[in-house]
């Protein structure tokens, strides 16, 4: 049997291995670029992960923009909390979900008034991180141009990082993105019955 000796050496020198290719991964990091970002999937917490991302941001003293597609008619903790911030720029479509307006032609307009927002937010260098919350479903409905939207990502400031959130990432996102994370669904609350929690949801 193994003593309690043995068994620290042993994580001892596992840990040193561990280390140095932690190391070796990071000397090898040497490239700057502002990052896009996609979180997507069926799962909670996109939104969440993105307005963590835009909090470290700001945290840092970094001027942000945001803007929310999609939502709008339930009063969110993240809009509360940042909309009047000094540092972050903060626009939401303010149609609500596309089940409740049931009108694609007055979703469309209203998408493409919200991407010009956006687009300001592309061309701005003095803009650091920019949240596009809930993005995907404006691709997948076919609420916006496709390529007007991808000319603006490629043609951002080259230092610029931006988090697109939403369900159902199309390919061309997911090859354009830096780093891609997939959200998945294994347990949720609500399907239980239970409500959305302030603070948690929304």
């Amino acid at each position: 049997m193994e003593t309690p000796e043995q068994r620290n050496a042993r994580h001892k020198k596992a840990m040193q291995r561990k280390k140095e290719h932690v190391d070796q991964r990071i000397a090898a990091a040497v490239i700057d670029k502002g990052l896009l970002l996609v979180l997507t999937g069926n799962g909670k917490g996109k939104s969440s992960s993105a307005f963590g991302m835009l909090a470290r941001s700001v945290g840092h003293g970094l001027r942000c923009g945001v803007v929310q597609f999609i939502k709008g008619q339930w009063e969110c903790g993240e809009h509360l909390l940042f909309a009047s911030h000094p540092l972050v720029e903060f626009y939401v479509m303010n149609t609500g979900f596309t089940w409740e307006t049931q009108d694609r032609d007055a979703d469309i307009a209203a998408a493409e008034k919200t991407w010009v927002y956006a687009e300001a937010l592309l061309k701005n260098p003095d803009i650091k991180v920019v949240v596009l919350d809930e993005l995907t479903y404006m691709l997948t409905y076919g609420y916006l141009n496709p390529d007007r939207v991808f000319d603006a990502l490629t043609g951002r400031p080259s230092d610029q990082h931006v988090i697109v959130t939403g369900r159902n990432a199309n390919d061309r996102l997911i090859q354009l993105a830096d780093t891609v994370s997939e959200i998945n669904d294994i347990k949720h609350a609500f399907n239980a019955g239970i409500r959305v929690q302030k603070g948690i949801d929304y």
